[in-house]
């Protein structure tokens, strides 16, 4: 079985910064693409941004984040980051780690979810 933690979410000042981690852990031979998506309430769960496992680490953001947030991974501690800069009030939703792992099976899983609230 494999699970992924995330941590990092909070209540922060319009202009502020967060960092969400998410760390997958159990029977892993190894991850593949790694996503960050997220929720606001009424509406539905949306890419933020995904990052490939390849050396090139190629990366996908959303229209409305580029330029404000990085997507990285550390493949030697099974953990992807997303570094949230100049927030906005808009930004605020429950954020979930989305990896595909290859272990005993092949499939994405999902992590709990950690609030973000960006105040105005």
């Amino acid at each position: 079985q494999v699970q992924l933690v995330e941590s990092g979410g909070g209540l922060v000042q319009a202009g502020g910064s967060l960092r969400l981690s998410c760390t997958a852990s159990g029977i892993i031979l190894r991850l593949g693409v790694m996503g960050w998506y997220r929720q606001a309430p009424g509406k539905q769960r949306e890419l933020v941004a995904s990052i490939t496992y390849s050396s090139a680490s190629n990366t996908n953001y959303a229209d409305s984040v580029k330029g404000r947030f990085t997507i990285s991974r550390d493949n030697a501690k099974n953990t992807v980051y997303l570094q949230m800069n100049s927030l906005k009030p808009e930004d605020t939703a429950v954020y979930y780690c989305n990896v595909a792992v290859y272990g005993l099976t092949q499939r994405d899983y999902w992590g709990q979810g950690t609030q973000v609230t960006v105040s105005s």
